[in-house]
């Protein structure tokens, strides 16, 4: 496995990782059948998923080599699209982190709630230190609405909305094609989009976001360790 291309772009495409007859057992998942909308949130982790993000699980370790530290799961997300739900994603990055409860510490600010869990946006460290690594349920070709993200896009830290239209000109958006069983890798604000499917069928992903950090002034990550 080479990491070069995470650490140079951001965003990678790391192949196998997890076998054809492993990725069958997740196809039934209940919080896929709930994807109304991109990014369904589960605290509540399913068996399945829960052996992915112990400890010696595949995408825990695959984080840590990645990276070349231990890293924890901190927050769960479950994509599907299909005909139904063939939804599209602007131009954004992820600034938000999940936490068990509300603590006032600086640094750390924009309140909200999703999905009944309170989330914040922390110091722009934090976000750089974090990675997401996506777990392909189902081939994603061109046509499937394959995740788009912007290679070196995280160097440039927290982007403005306003100024994040520029800086999609000003890069080389890579289209992240993988097949079941693959991972697509991307580092912490990374600026990533998704279109609409053109021959939409399953596109289902499991997003887990990891981070190597514990969470200052009381605060803590709502995923249980």
């Amino acid at each position: 496995m080479d990491a070069t291309p995470l650490i140079e772009h951001g965003v990678a495409v790391i192949e196998d990782v997890v076998a054809s007859q492993q990725i069958a057992h997740f196809r039934d998942l209940k919080e896929f059948a709930l994807c109304e909308r991109p990014g369904k949130r589960s605290f509540a982790i399913p068996e399945t998923v829960a052996a992915l993000i112990a400890v010696e699980g595949a995408l825990s370790k695959l984080a840590e080599r990645l990276i070349g530290q231990r890293m924890r799961p901190v927050r769960v997300l479950y994509f599907d699209k299909n005909p139904d739900t063939n939804w599209a994603v602007p131009w954004h990055q992820d600034r938000t982190i999940a936490v068990a409860r509300r603590v006032n510490v600086p640094g750390y600010d924009i309140w909200s709630i999703k999905a009944g869990i309170d989330h914040v946006e922390p110091p722009e460290s934090i976000l750089q230190s974090m990675i997401s690594l996506r777990l392909q349920i189902d081939d994603c070709g061109p046509k499937n609405g394959p995740l788009l993200a912007l290679r070196g896009s995280f160097r440039l830290g927290r982007v403005s909305t306003s100024e994040i239209k520029g800086h999609v000109a000003g890069h080389a958006t890579q289209v992240c094609c993988a097949r079941a069983g693959d991972v697509v890798a991307m580092r912490g604000l990374t600026i990533h989009a998704s279109e609409r499917a053109l021959h939409p069928s399953h596109r289902r992903v499991i997003h887990v976001d990891f981070s190597s950090v514990e969470l200052p002034g009381g605060l803590e990550w709502a995923l249980a360790r």
